[in-house]
């Protein structure tokens, strides 16, 4: 048995084609959705990051803007810059890249936010409603390894889910979002991490894994029940001296082994990262109109 491809760019695109026809409905009504990112400093990984969510806001009809600030910014300047976009009334969404300098304190920022404004979901009055069942928005990464069950015959309402990973990013609020007694949840959750003694031991008893451990292929076939579905959050860098690169990227499944094993499982890349680029489009979308 070989796994059915669960392919992110096609779900994605599919979904940028409805918040393309959104937009332009709200355009209609005097309604610009607008997403302003803080660059604080020269990361390459983070500019290409900007610069991804700039191109897909303005294929779907959204205005953008990049703010680009150097590395040396104080705290209390970026927090006046913060200040300043709360209130600014063209500003739907606020999105300072991560991860910032170390000598700005990175909660103080995210505490800062709107939580109006706060399309990452990272405030912790956003998490909160999460927990209680009652989302202002929902956070990107998490609400695009739903939208890849939902749309991919995995509905994960009373079924198994276990996440390895209890990241505040995915493994947490995931976990919070598919235990809600609503659409696209009501699954019964387990969380692995590093202090889990038998990772296997869970996974085995999973119709749902969730691999969003920081590591390379940790999860392998053999650790997997037969036709299980797979979403592997992770994205790791491995040495290969056959690409030009001279790496290849790699989730934190053992993608080989588990297509053997798994029903339907995502690819890396191609999986759950389109999926977070468009969440973050639809929080925009959703912070136009409060």
């Amino acid at each position: 048995m070989s796994a059915s491809i669960i392919d992110g760019k096609q779900i994605a695109s599919e979904i940028k084609d409805e918040i393309r026809d959104d937009v332009a409905r709200l355009r209609a009504r005097g309604i610009v959705p607008k997403l302003v990112a803080v660059l604080v400093g020269e990361n390459p990984a983070s500019q290409v990051y900007v610069r991804n969510k700039g191109i897909a806001c303005r294929d779907v009809g959204m205005d953008h803007e990049t703010i680009n600030l150097p590395s040396e910014t104080t705290q209390g300047a970026l927090l006046s810059l913060i200040e300043k976009l709360n209130v600014d009334q063209s500003t739907s969404g606020i999105l300072v890249q991560l991860p910032l300098p170390k000598h700005i304190n990175e909660n103080s920022i995210i505490h800062a936010i709107n939580p109006a404004k706060d399309v990452d979901c990272f405030h912790p009055s956003n998490v909160g409603r999460i927990s209680t069942g009652d989302p202002l928005f929902l956070p990107c990464t998490p609400a695009g390894c739903q939208e890849l069950l939902l749309r991919s015959g995995n509905d994960p309402a009373g079924k198994h889910v276990v996440i390895v990973g209890r990241s505040n990013i995915v493994g947490k609020p995931l976990a919070n979002m598919l235990i809600q007694k609503t659409n696209g949840a009501n699954a019964t959750v387990t969380i692995c991490h590093t202090g889990t003694r038998d990772v296997a031991f869970f996974t085995k008893q999973a119709d749902i894994v969730v691999a969003a451990a920081g590591k390379a292929e940790v999860i392998t076939g053999d650790m997997l029940k037969s036709g299980c579905a797979v979403i592997d959050v992770g994205i790791n860098r491995l040495k290969d001296e056959s690409k030009k690169s001279g790496y290849r990227l790699v989730g934190d499944v053992h993608f080989e082994s588990a297509k053997d094993v798994a029903g339907a499982i995502t690819p890396v890349p191609g999986g759950v990262g389109p999926m977070t680029i468009v969440m973050l489009l639809k929080n925009t979308m959703k912070a136009a109109q409060i």
